[in-house]
């Protein structure tokens, strides 16, 4: 068995292939391309997330003709290796696409190659065609890989990687410079191919690798062995030179205090790259960032950006380097805030220099002249986009551009591209179109939600919806088995990046502070805070206890009290504004009996809401209620005594309790939680943001209960 042979083999990349899985899509070219393109995908030292492509040539049926053609699959435009379906191909006709060199005048017109492609497509419902199409259409071998590992790569990028790779592979890789990809760079690769017969790939400069075979197995022999020649070369070079990167220059902080400054400055420079637009941030203190970020070389390496397209596209021209020691004391936010501003201004001056150096008459409007990649040396990095898959794959781009960078230096020494040559990838006319075909952001996009309780019931629902409309948010709950539930199915209906949890009870401050702390982490801080956790204690007067009093009052205004106080400086450090919502009651402005303990919470809980409201005003952050009233589905609160308190107070059971409390609203309604989270989506979904000070009531109608 091939798979026994060759496992063994390879000590640097994953050998998954699996002979019996092979065997089923046997005689199906398409079907095993996918495999293929799968079990490269999941190995990250063989290309990046959403990076690369693969490509097999196979015969088929001209659907007009009704004759065998030879059709090209490739993986369309955009996409991911390790996640790609046939439904993520484009189909074409080999010959067609061939017959394309007939029509193009040269380098000049290559952005519009790319329309004809649509010409020589195969499958209507196919995906378009990306701009490697003709990097795969002009070889002739029947499976190609094109990857972008790191080991290749730091070959690739380095001072004498052409040399290298003729000694390394004997004459058996090619080389081609560094070219934008597009037709031109396709018939290079032709030319490569025909002035070396029998090679067995094509290293591109300071971009990537193209290997091949004539069937998938082959071709994915083909690339691993390639790969593991690079990455063992490598291994074996390190360290000969000196030390890795010049040395160790600093010493990194413990686990527990890197952890402790980041989620302490995240929010500061969340509030500095969100200055255009809203964004998410991670954080990473992987071992391999700390080698690079502590090391004497890292003010060489830094400044000179990237190599390969791929990771520049994530990370940008060059990463932000923080100037401040590791151990610094970061309470003292106004003295950081003054270190902070000379830093990303002229950052920000650099990046507009750049754009005005490199720009065409026809380049696209200058973009976010904020830092993606921000390097704290001792501590971390931390990266900041749109959402927080983007920052946290942009953070993987960084780290495979520092291996590609160690690596370089290892062998001979590393470069990066050209300014030029980046801003012509980055303001590419075709990848601004890419831009603009892009869906529009959700109304929460790039904003961070923490809502207490928030693994049942209101809570959840608050929690779900907001995910929903793009927000990533912190779930939490005091009830360990619930979180656990909550977590397996956000982690099912949004996946990894749209949530974290934390257990969070919200009378003790060392959990308030642990929850924040776990979002800065996470996502850089928090935009929205919704106060709903909850619960209700109905007894008559003399019933009630000293502790039902305090645990009602601890939890409900307390909480809503320290919960807001500790939002209140994550909002500030980022001076955004913010959305504080407190879930309130009825019960705060309706008088009823057997209440006197939960009535007269919610009641404080209204009036410290105006309070804040009143207070916050200057730093944009808006404090408003939402009234809900007997939202029994899927809540703690009516569990047990509480139901059979308020039963026996309205002379009922408590199975008639649903349909009592409809009956009494001038709506005749039964309240569900995602009633109460569509109220709390009004509020910060874009449309109120010069409201503050506000009680929506969502109860069905209970005049009672007017406001005014």
């Amino acid at each position: 068995m091939s798979e026994l042979v060759k496992k063994e083999s390879f000590k640097h990349v994953s050998y998954l292939w699996d002979d019996q899985e092979a065997a089923k899509l046997e005689g199906d070219e398409v079907a095993l391309l996918i495999y293929r393109s799968n079990l490269l995908g999941a190995d990250l030292r063989l290309t990046n997330y959403g990076g690369g492509n693969t490509s097999c040539k196979a015969s088929a049926k001209d659907p007009l003709t009704g004759e065998n053609v030879e059709v090209m699959w490739v993986k369309g435009s955009g996409g991911d290796l390790g996640t790609l379906k046939r439904s993520g191909l484009a189909a074409l006709y080999v010959e067609r696409l061939h017959n394309l060199r007939k029509v193009y005048k040269g380098i000049e017109q290559e952005d519009e190659m790319v329309e004809l492609f649509n010409h020589s497509i195969y499958d209507l419902a196919s995906k378009a065609p990306s701009i490697d199409t003709p990097l795969h259409g002009f070889l002739p071998f029947k499976h190609i890989d094109h990857l972008h590992p790191d080991a290749a790569i730091a070959i690739a990028a380095a001072k004498d990687g052409k040399k290298i790779t003729q000694e390394l592979f004997k004459g058996t890789i090619g080389w081609v410079e560094w070219q934008r990809p597009g037709f031109d760079l396709g018939l290079k690769l032709k030319q490569c191919l025909d002035e070396n017969p029998g090679i067995r790939g094509i290293m591109l400069g300071s971009h990537g690798l193209f290997t091949w075979g004539d069937t998938a197995y082959k071709s994915y022999i083909n690339t691993l062995e390639v790969i593991e020649t690079c990455a063992e070369y490598l291994a074996q070079n390190v360290g000969k030179k000196g030390p890795v990167f010049g040395g160790k220059k600093i010493e990194s902080l413990s686990v527990e205090k890197r952890k402790e400054q980041a989620a302490a400055i995240a929010p500061l420079l969340r509030g500095f790259c969100s200055s255009e637009r809203s964004m998410v941030g991670h954080f990473t203190d992987d071992e391999r960032v700390l080698e690079f970020i502590n090391s004497n070389d890292l003010a060489r390496l830094a400044p000179m950006g990237t190599s390969c397209p791929d990771h520049f596209l994530r990370t940008k021209i060059s990463p932000l380097v923080l100037d401040l020691p590791a151990d610094q004391d970061l309470t003292d936010v106004a003295k950081l805030k003054e270190q902070l501003v000379p830093a990303f201004e002229t950052y920000r001056k650099m990046y507009a220099d750049y754009y005005e150096t490199c720009k065409h008459p026809n380049s696209p409007a200058i973009r976010d002249k904020n830092p993606v990649i921000i390097l704290y040396p001792g501590v971390g990095l931390f990266s900041f986009s749109k959402d927080k898959q983007t920052a946290r794959v942009a953070a993987e781009f960084y780290i495979n551009a520092i291996n590609v960078m160690k690596g370089s230096e290892a062998i001979s020494e590393y470069t990066s591209l050209p300014r030029q040559e980046a801003f012509n990838i980055e303001y590419w006319l075709l990848e601004e179109a890419k831009l603009q075909r892009m869906p529009k952001p959700k109304a929460l996009s790039g904003k961070i939600a923490l809502i207490t309780g928030s693994a049942g019931g209101i809570g959840k629902a608050i929690a779900v919806k907001f995910a929903e409309e793009g927000a990533v948010v912190i779930v939490n709950d005091n009830d360990e088995t619930r979180l656990a539930k909550a977590k397996d199915e956000f982690n099912q209906r949004f996946g990894k990046d749209a949530f974290v949890t934390a257990l969070l009870d919200v009378t003790n401050d060392r959990d308030i502070d642990a929850a924040f702390n776990i979002g800065n982490l996470a996502f850089g801080g928090v935009d929205i805070v919704v106060n709903c956790a909850g619960l209700s204690i109905s007894k008559p007067i003399q019933d009630h206890t000293d502790k039902d009093w305090d645990l009602l009052y601890d939890v409900l205004v307390k909480g809503q009290f320290k919960v807001t106080q500790y939002a209140v400086s994550v909002l500030r450090k980022q001076n955004m504004g913010g959305d504080i919502l407190n879930i309130v009651s009825k019960n705060a402005l309706v008088s009823g009996p057997n209440n006197a303990g939960y009535g007269s919470a919610k009641a404080a809980q209204l009036h410290l809401s105006r309070l804040n409201a009143a207070e916050l005003g200057a730093d944009k952050i808006r404090v408003n209620v939402v009234n809900p009233d007997a939202v029994i589905s899927d809540s703690k609160i009516w569990e047990g005594a509480w139901a059979e308190g308020r039963a026996k107070a309205y002379g009922i059971t408590v199975a008639e309790l649903p349909a009592y409390y409809a009956k009494r609203t001038l709506l005749n309604e039964i309240i569900l939680p995602e009633d109460i989270a569509n109220a709390c989506y009004v509020f910060v979904g874009g449309l109120l943001n010069k409201s503050t000070g506000n009680v929506l009531n969502v109860d069905g109608g209970v005049a009672m209960a007017f406001v005014r």
